[in-house]
């Protein structure tokens, strides 16, 4: 009898011991990949803009409910889209996600839906964004419910505040901003660790119809801030072909979009030297007017 229990107090300690380790490896992990952007408060959604550079002020489509919901202004039709993201070959850091943007007499509606990580580590949010045009400047905010779960260890949740704008200086150049949990928000109430905060600047240029170039700069209060360039040309109406860079870490991006009346479908391509490749995919649904 004595054996037996002692035998199973050994195996309760060890699978502690083994819970604890779990743990920890994923605290070092989201600490890890926090940096390379791939935690879901600051990795960019959308396989247009992750094609064009990651880039996120000013994409200007349903996917600017999360990368900047000032740009769900400048959407001209209701939209639907949905996507999935794999990155480095490993299932735990995929996430897959749903964004729909309804144009209203007072401006733009939007939602999203997102899940990020695997059955021991996974992060999701659910929320709402409004914006709208006032002349020259689109403006629009965002409130989501964010929650993080690890399986042995419970999960948290908190509420968290976005915002974003941009500014058409001319028909061919705008600037823009985006700020990401700009509530400095906790991972928990009985957490004192806070989720990620990050600021980016951006401009656009359109020399001609068939052309856009953009610059960012991203920075993450924690973390040195990351320079982002991309180009997206049209070869026809319905075809594009983009190509972007990014600097901490040094990335190449490279993305291809078709487009028909009420169809759109975007592919992506990251390649990050130390930890491998991304694949990103994306649909899109337009409704009439």
């Amino acid at each position: 009898m004595i054996i037996k229990f002692l035998t199973k107090l050994v195996k309760a300690f060890f699978n502690l011991f083994m819970k604890q380790r779990i743990f920890f490896c994923f605290l070092f992990c989201l600490t890890f990949f926090a940096k390379a952007q791939t935690d879901p408060l600051t990795q960019v959604h959308g396989a247009r803009s992750q094609g064009m550079g990651n880039l996120r002020v000013h994409g200007m489509d349903t996917w600017s409910y999360f990368n900047n919901p000032g740009g769900l202004a400048k959407l001209e039709t209701s939209v639907v889209s949905a996507g999935y993201d794999s990155r480095f070959g490993l299932k735990e850091l995929s996430s897959v996600d749903l964004v729909g943007a309804w144009k209203i007499k007072s401006g733009t509606l939007g939602f999203g839906l997102s899940r990020y990580g695997g059955k021991l580590f996974n992060q999701q949010s659910l929320g709402l964004a409004f914006a709208n045009q006032l002349g020259i400047v689109s403006v629009g905010g965002k409130l989501e419910w964010f929650q993080t779960q690890i399986e042995g260890f419970g999960s948290g949740s908190s509420l968290i505040f976005s915002l974003g704008g941009m500014a058409d200086l001319s028909p061919n150049f705008s600037v823009g901003a985006s700020i990401s949990n700009l509530s400095r928000s906790k991972l928990s109430k009985d957490s004192e660790t806070r989720l990620p905060t990050g600021v980016s600047l951006g401009i656009s240029y359109t020399p001609i119809s068939q052309l856009q170039i953009q610059l960012e700069i991203e920075k993450d209060i924690q973390i040195k801030p990351i320079l982002k360039a991309g180009i997206e040309y049209g070869i026809r109406d319905w075809i594009f072909l983009r190509t972007g860079i990014n600097s901490h870490p040094s990335r190449l991006f490279f993305g291809l979009g078709l487009k028909s009346n009420r169809m759109k479908l975007d592919y992506a391509f990251g390649q990050n030297q130390a930890l491998g490749s991304t694949n990103h995919l994306s649909l899109a649904f337009a409704f009439k007017n």
